[in-house]
């Protein structure tokens, strides 16, 4: 598989992402050799993101010498931690996570440890008051998420034309550390515009029916909406059709700003119906591949290994959609 938009990120060494550093010492080890068991457990397939994700690690498997074993808990916390303990249970040599939600899937990560299983998090953290990078676990390899959150608001600052914003706000799955992340960077924005106003702000699960469905009760709630910020594509594209039954123009009379950079999306700034998407790259497995190979060679993993996003507008959404997922 391509992967162009792994390759259009850079690794920010030294980033940290909780103060404690890591110290080999104090983790598991990892040996050198040839193959290893390889321990995915991913937590849905329900999406485009999700399902680049996964396809991302199995491709990487012959040339990264993995024998993967992958797993799907279909949006259950609790089948994600069982899945963790199977893996556990056949021996893997290391366990690539990204958790479903914050605080459910920390015992999965203890457990791990305790088993001697190096454990990297991956797109999704969890809650870093119960469970430290270098401590309880390698590292975080992933995005900013309040950044990301952070751009989309100061995009819609810098664009938007009216008078007054009215926003309504689709987040993604609760409890989950991109969907608290990427609404606090997003609500510091535009809690400083005092003609800027989110009106309702309510959780369609990062998926494009549920985005849909959430949207077409707000919109009832508050037809003077201009302004959707999702937290992902998917619900972004749910509420643009959930607009357009309602007989608005997105991209005319609504402005639509999210998260990803799906294939949907660049096609939805194409055709001038949503005006920015901010990159989060699903392409880990060959991040993972290097990250895991520097760990098992004695070198410090960095906490977090932050992955830098790009911005897609109608500027640049031709030049890059032919490498989207």
């Amino acid at each position: 598989m391509k992967t162009p938009m792994i390759a259009g990120t850079a690794l920010v060494l030294g980033a940290l992402f909780a103060t404690t550093s890591v110290i080999a010492k104090d983790l598991p080890k990892l040996e050198v050799k040839d193959r290893y068991k390889v321990g995915f457990a991913q937590m849905e397939s329900n999406n485009p993101w999700r399902i680049a994700e996964s396809k991302s690690f199995e491709d990487t498997a012959e040339s990264c010498g993995w024998d993967l074993i992958s797993t799907d808990a279909a949006g259950s916390a609790a089948k994600q931690v069982a899945d963790v303990d199977s893996m556990i249970a056949q021996g893997i040599d290391v366990l690539f996570l990204p958790p479903r939600e914050e605080k459910p899937l920390i015992p999965a990560v203890k457990k791990a440890f305790a088993a001697g299983i190096p454990t990297f998090l991956v797109d999704r953290s969890v809650d870093p008051k119960n469970a430290v990078a270098g401590k309880d676990f390698v590292a975080f390899l992933g995005s900013d998420f309040i950044q990301q959150g952070g751009i989309a608001g100061q995009w819609l600052v810098d664009n938007f034309k009216g008078d007054k914003a009215v926003i309504i706000e689709l987040e993604g799955t609760t409890g989950s550390s991109p969907a608290n992340d990427r609404k606090k960077g997003f609500d510091d924005v535009i809690a400083k515009h005092d003609n800027m106003t989110i009106v309702a702000s309510q959780s369609g699960d990062f998926a494009r029916d549920t985005g849909r469905q959430v949207m077409e009760t707000l919109l009832q709630a508050h037809p003077d909406v201009n302004v959707v910020y999702a937290h992902n594509d998917e619900m972004a594209i749910g509420a643009i059709q959930a607009l357009e039954i309602a007989g608005r123009k997105p991209g005319k009379d609504v402005m639509i700003v999210s998260v990803d950079g799906t294939r949907d999306a660049l096609q939805a700034i194409i055709d001038g119906k949503m005006g920015v998407t901010v990159e989060s790259s699903p392409f880990f497995g060959p991040l993972a591949c290097d990250v895991m190979k520097r760990y098992a060679a004695g070198e410090t993993i960095e906490p977090w290994v932050q992955v830098k996003d790009r911005v897609f507008t109608s500027a640049n959404a031709k030049d890059h959609i032919a490498e989207a997922y």
